[in-house]
């Protein structure tokens, strides 16, 4: 059996990728704290996160087939229903897991 081992290096590298985006959350939030937030500002704020998703996800899917269009209309219709972003996303992976199992 091989034995499973972690990198120090690796491992460094993840722990300074989670200090990194602490620091920035942390950081975001404590700027606001001090800021004066409009109406028009907490808007493009609140739609952000999924801004975010499908500018990363998006050429993934334009490149997809199938298999990753059909779970998009699963991401797509939960969203709806929902409201809720991470049970949409986790919806579409448990959907391109099973469609490119059947496609």
């Amino acid at each position: 059996m091989a034995e499973l081992g972690i990198d120090p290096f690796v491992a460094g590298v993840v722990l300074a990728m989670a200090v990194a985006t602490f620091a920035t959350k942390i950081g975001g939030l404590w700027i606001l704290s001090r800021v004066e937030v409009s109406d028009r500002v907490e808007a493009g704020l609140s739609v952000l996160p999924g801004a975010i998703v499908v500018s990363i996800l998006g050429p993934e899917l334009v490149d997809g087939g199938p298999a990753e269009w059909a779970a998009a209309g699963v991401v797509a219709f939960v969203a709806w229903r929902t409201n809720r972003l991470l049970v949409a996303l986790l919806a579409g992976l448990v959907a391109v897991v099973g469609f490119r199992a059947l496609l």
